[in-house]
């Protein structure tokens, strides 16, 4: 083709607000293709306000409906780590009812500030029996405080909670015990000398570790394992804090260390923690998404190297509960589906997203709100519980795994700087694929652009698909911060259960389909 040809026909897909982009998709998986877990997306909860999510003496039943969703989609709910910061600042009194918390003033910066103190009985523990049967838990311990007492408590403590026949008759497991969280920043927080090092957290680790253990009866033929790790950052190196300088210092060869059976570390794209927020638009990009997780992958071949598992136990946008306007919002649910997908791509089986009561980056409010989590000033009427975009997230990776257990998830090359796709397997054949643009549409004064994918399949002695059903996730703008809908049907219901007619599209695959600015799409091949 003449190249004014081409220009004149690059300039009418431009000015039409659409361009066509050929995808092309494999038929069969590749061999290194990733069986990913069911539960890929995961939630981290701050351990201060837990029965505020789960309940007390009965069930929080908004809360337990948006992981039934999830478990309803996928065959199994999402795996949740109770702890984080208020982690390494909880003690133990029998006595105590559920919770005695001290939490500071809030701030506009911060406006659902963790506790500085908690102090929690064994009713608090016992309360994991309202999750989803069939839930895999893990709970943290007391570090910080270097209080071997305290951790020995709390220990004897969930221990006896995960033997009760409440928990054994629902098959909710207690898969790791986590001593710490994030003892990288100890030397900043205070709650150990600034010259702190991981050799000396190593030694820390196994101290608390042989009192844990023995107090847990961890073996290896148990079920229960440590989670370890949980560093806020890495240095990627084997000295500093990271994976690779914790092996190196003899974690592993320790009695308890050989109880480790998966690595875990934290991951924020930015920080909100002095007031300053990212673009909407920075987070979302594809480009950033990747590289803000292809740092990890030297310590991710490390730990695999030492056969165990890798997660992020602890990710979300912005540290310090998120940034207004940006972590609350629409297009942070299609960060949320790209960085989690993208992840497993690396080596990561699962995304623990970390929520909290009132934080701007949590997938679901699961109590009544009185005051804003953007700026902390009263609301003029109590805010309901209610999900946030992000949890759409979640709701298309879990169709798109399906509910077999085996889906394997490969990334598909697609040759724009803003739309993503991953192929879904099952057996190794081709099934579902997600697409996912995330230009930002951020304003109606503006064009919204389409994409028009051609999709094009290879794959030897397979059946090329010849229909397909395609359904959206809707948005307005990137900024919305309620309003979305999943194949013309919401979550943002009283009770957390999805209602409307479901909408979505029986179309030739020959005919390929358009995808918007800030939107992503479901195909399910036939």
């Amino acid at each position: 083709m003449p190249r004014i040809q081409m220009r004149t026909l690059l300039l009418a897909a431009l000015a039409s607000g659409v361009l066509a982009l050929n995808v092309p998709i494999p038929l069969v998986a590749a061999p290194a293709v990733p069986t990913v877990s069911p539960s890929l997306i995961s939630f981290s909860i701050e351990m201060d306000r837990w029965t505020d999510w789960v309940g007390t003496t009965a069930r929080n039943q908004f809360f337990y409906n948006t992981l039934d969703n999830l478990k309803q989609l996928t065959g199994a709910p999402p795996f949740i780590r109770v702890g984080a910061n208020s982690e390494d600042h909880t003690n133990f009194q029998q006595d105590t009812t559920f919770a005695q918390a001290i939490f500071p003033p809030p701030t506009a910066t911060v406006p659902y500030p963790e506790a500085t103190n908690i102090t929690v009985g064994n009713s608090y523990y016992a309360t994991t029996r309202f999750l989803p049967p069939n839930t895999h838990v893990t709970w943290g311990v007391n570090l910080g405080a270097n209080n071997i007492t305290a951790a020995f408590l709390q220990t004897r403590s969930i221990i006896k909670a995960f033997a009760s026949p409440e928990f054994t008759s629902a098959g909710i497991v207690l898969d790791y015990l986590e001593i710490g969280n994030e003892p990288d920043l100890y030397k900043n927080n205070g709650l150990r000398p600034s010259t702190y090092t991981s050799t000396q957290w190593v030694q820390d680790w196994i101290s608390f570790a042989k009192n844990i253990s023995a107090t847990a009866g961890l073996s290896a033929s148990s079920h229960t394992k440590f989670l370890g790790a949980s560093f806020a950052g890495s240095s990627h190196t084997t000295t500093g804090f990271s994976p690779q300088a914790a092996f190196r210092a003899g974690l592993l060869e320790s009695e308890p260390g050989r109880l480790i059976s998966a690595i875990s570390q934290h991951r924020y794209s930015g920080s909100f923690c002095t007031g300053n927020g990212g673009l909407l638009q920075d987070l979302m990009t594809k480009s950033t998404i990747r590289g803000n997780l292809t740092v990890f992958t030297p310590d991710i071949a490390a730990t695999h190297a030492q056969g165990l598992d890798y997660i992020l136990g602890e990710t979300n946008s912005y540290s310090c509960h998120g940034a207004p306007g940006v972590s609350n919002t629409a297009g942070a649910a299609l960060w949320t589906l790209d960085y989690a997908l993208f992840a497993t791509q690396l080596g990561i089986s699962s995304v623990f997203f970390h929520v909290g009561i009132g934080f701007k980056y949590s997938l679901i409010q699961p109590t009544v709100l009185t005051r804003s989590t953007l700026d902390g000033s009263p609301l003029s009427s109590p805010l309901p519980p209610h999900v946030q975009p992000q949890y759409y997230a979640a709701i298309v990776a879990a169709e798109g795994l399906g509910n077999t257990g085996r889906a394997q998830v490969q990334e598909l090359f697609v040759d724009h700087p803003q739309v993503a796709g991953y192929g879904f397997y099952e057996d190794n054949h081709l099934v579902r694929a997600v697409l996912i643009n995330s230009k930002a549409y951020l304003t109606k004064a503006n064009l919204r652009t389409s994409v028009h994918l051609d999709l094009s399949f290879s794959g030897s002695g397979e059946n090329i698909p010849v229909m397909m059903v395609v359904k959206r996730l809707a948005i307005n703008l990137a900024t919305d911060v309620s309003g979305l809908t999943w194949g013309g049907q919401t979550y943002e219901t009283s009770d957390g259960r999805v209602t409307g007619s479901l909408k979505v599209d029986n179309i030739k695959v020959t005919a390929g389909v358009d995808i918007m600015e800030t939107e992503a799409i479901l195909l399910e091949f036939h």
